[in-house]
């Protein structure tokens, strides 16, 4: 089965940088689209970046534009997460997901079916 690992999260001041890395245990047509979620206490699950594996095409949140990338390293079966300018309010369990196409570009959480444990990411100001 499709098993993800995250990494990198931590504690950071407002306005830094951090990178999240996910490793996925193979590459197939059930990780056709990877994407990043994130879920603050008493706040609903939401959707932050997508990349689709094979094209290589992103997509991203409009909370995040700017600020945050989304990529991939196909060599090391890795995708990251490189936040930069980051607020409190990006405050969040991270979680790398995978899944195919369909929901790639919609941030649907249903349409992923695989996740990963988490990462803890806490910005303080």
């Amino acid at each position: 089965q499709v098993q993800l690992v995250e990494s990198g999260g931590g504690p950071v001041q407002a306005g830094g940088s951090l990178r999240l890395s996910c490793t996925v245990s193979e590459v197939s047509y059930s990780t056709s689209c990877m994407a990043w979620f994130r879920q603050a206490p008493g706040k609903e699950r939401e959707g932050v970046a997508a990349i689709r594996t094979f094209a290589g095409v992103t997509y991203y949140a409009d909370s995040v534009k700017g600020r945050f990338t989304i990529s991939q390293d196909r060599a090391k079966n890795t995708v990251y997460l490189q936040m930069t300018s980051l607020k409190p309010e990006d405050t969040a369990m991270y979680y790398c997901t995978a899944g195919t196409l369909l929901y790639c570009s919609g941030f649907q959480a249903t349409g992923f079916n695989y996740w990963g444990q988490g990462t803890q990411v806490t910005v303080s100001s």
